[in-house]
């Protein structure tokens, strides 16, 4: 077998899989222009006459409130995070604290922890304050569940930095804050924007902790799809519309970021 068969059978397999993994997004997105006794039919169709009834439905049910929510929630906990990963991620890449393994398996080992052993003690405490379905607490716990994640890829991104630049800034008299803010961050920004837009996907599709810890005021968009389903039966062509319009968000930022998203990943890649 020839070089170029390889490639071509390696390329006709990579895109028979990427088919594969995007139909069920596809059928989604088509389930959201039907009318609902197609959508639902167990005979699929794909043929039919689009109408935007499913999308109307969506935002007559408040969808519009659900997804404020949920940006600022994102929003605010992607802000967050990454002002609080740059430090912490320079400290154990450039400026090396005291037991840099075990701070990093601390970190991400919170990571780790399932959500379900954490959610009562904290429902109790947000209780007790008078916190519960508070938009900006909620932002906050999640900054602090994905705060690893963003720590870790960071200091992937700062370990890139040549330290030879580092030490010119040094000598040149160049305190921590200048070295940090105006000779390491600039060079590693693609990393940052890759590691915000983790955050802010995180962010944005949390379901379990936005069920829990808020009811009305603060409630995000995950837990409002879950709605859709109740004992009257599935709703699938709104259910589908809601759900093409909560991806939306996430699409158009990693489309916009897409570059920056490479290239970031691709600074913390082994080589």
């Amino acid at each position: 077998m020839t070089t170029r068969t390889k490639n071509t059978l390696a390329t006709t397999a990579t895109w028979i899989l990427v088919l594969i993994f995007f139909f069920p997004v596809f059928w989604m997105f088509l389930n959201g222009f039907k009318p609902e006794s197609i959508a639902s039919s167990a005979h699929p169709r794909l043929i039919f006459t689009p109408t935007l009834d499913g999308f109307r439905a969506a935002f007559d049910r408040g969808m519009q409130g659900y997804l404020i929510n949920s940006l600022n929630a994102s929003l605010w906990a992607t802000l967050i995070a990454i002002v609080l990963a740059i430090p912490a991620a320079y400290a154990l890449s450039i400026r090396r604290v005291k037991n840099v393994e075990g701070a990093l398996t601390f970190f991400i080992s919170t990571r780790f922890m399932p959500l379900a052993a954490v959610v009562l003690p904290l429902f109790m405490i947000l209780k007790t304050l008078g916190l519960l379905d508070n938009i900006y607490v909620l932002a906050i716990i999640y900054a602090g569940v994905n705060l690893p994640v963003a720590v870790w890829m960071m200091r992937s991104f700062f370990l890139e930095v040549p330290f030879e630049i580092i030490e010119a800034a040094r000598v040149d008299g160049a305190g921590l804050t200048r070295e940090i803010f105006r000779i390491a961050l600039p060079l590693v920004l693609p990393g940052v924007a890759s590691a915000a837009l983790i955050t802010f996907i995180f962010s944005w599709n949390e379901y379990f902790l936005a069920s829990l810890l808020t009811s009305s005021a603060a409630r995000t968009t995950p837990p409002f799809l879950g709605s859709f389903v109740d004992g009257r039966g599935q709703f699938l062509a709104v259910l589908s519309a809601a759900s093409t319009i909560a991806a939306l968000p996430v699409i158009i930022a990693g489309w916009i970021a897409q570059k920056q998203l490479v290239r970031g990943l691709s600074m913390g890649a082994i080589k």
